[in-house]
């Protein structure tokens, strides 16, 4: 009879486990961290392995588009905010591309950007990441889609997937987003002076 208890404990995991997330219709606007669809109509899902094949095979526009980290408040204005990230070598950080923000200003940012570093060809493979479960790097591939881009990649596993097998390296947030992003910011070198 100790088959009931496995029987039973085998139905409990079935029903605790997470249903899929649906995909939603357009770009997710909600909570940026929690569970993401498996699947991303008109783009191509891979994993850690297919990403370093294509990496070695075609070249790919590797997006990196984790937020970057902001200084807490309770931080004292006297020391300076310098915060690192890393990621996968070759990658582009446009860090917030991921947001959902239905903003003409943002889209017409995100898509000159992308132009700009595909040179214009919808056929280059682009390959959107962030960190696991993150909704930002589904956007960016989503919103590529919807742009037309003919050959786009999610790669969920993001940073810390790619990490498990391979190194990463520092980065710098890309200055042409930057700009286009947030025009009259200050410098880099202004904003640590004023705290």
């Amino acid at each position: 009879m100790r088959i009931i208890p496995v029987l039973a404990a085998a139905l409990f995991l079935t029903a605790a486990a997470a249903a899929p997330v649906p995909e939603p219709s357009g770009l997710w606007q909600g909570a940026m961290h929690g569970d993401t669809p498996n699947t991303l109509k008109g783009a191509t899902v891979i994993d850690t392995k297919a990403l370093a094949d294509m990496i070695r095979r075609e070249k790919p526009l590797l997006l990196d588009v984790v937020d970057q980290d902001k200084k807490s408040a309770s931080t004292s204005p006297d020391i300076p905010w310098m915060p690192t990230h890393r990621s996968i070598p070759g990658a582009v950080w446009l860090a917030g591309a991921g947001s959902g923000t239905s903003d003409p200003a943002f889209t017409a940012a995100f898509k000159t950007r992308i132009a700009a570093l595909t040179g214009g060809d919808i056929k280059k493979p682009i390959v959107a990441f962030c960190h696991p479960h993150c909704w930002g790097s589904w956007n960016a591939a989503k919103r590529l889609v919807i742009l037309g881009y003919k050959h786009v990649y999610w790669y969920p596993d993001g940073v810390e997937g790619w990490q498990s097998q391979d190194d990463i390296k520092v980065v710098k947030p890309d200055p042409a987003w930057e700009k286009a992003i947030s025009p009259g910011k200050p410098t880099k070198s202004k904003r640590i002076r004023e705290g």
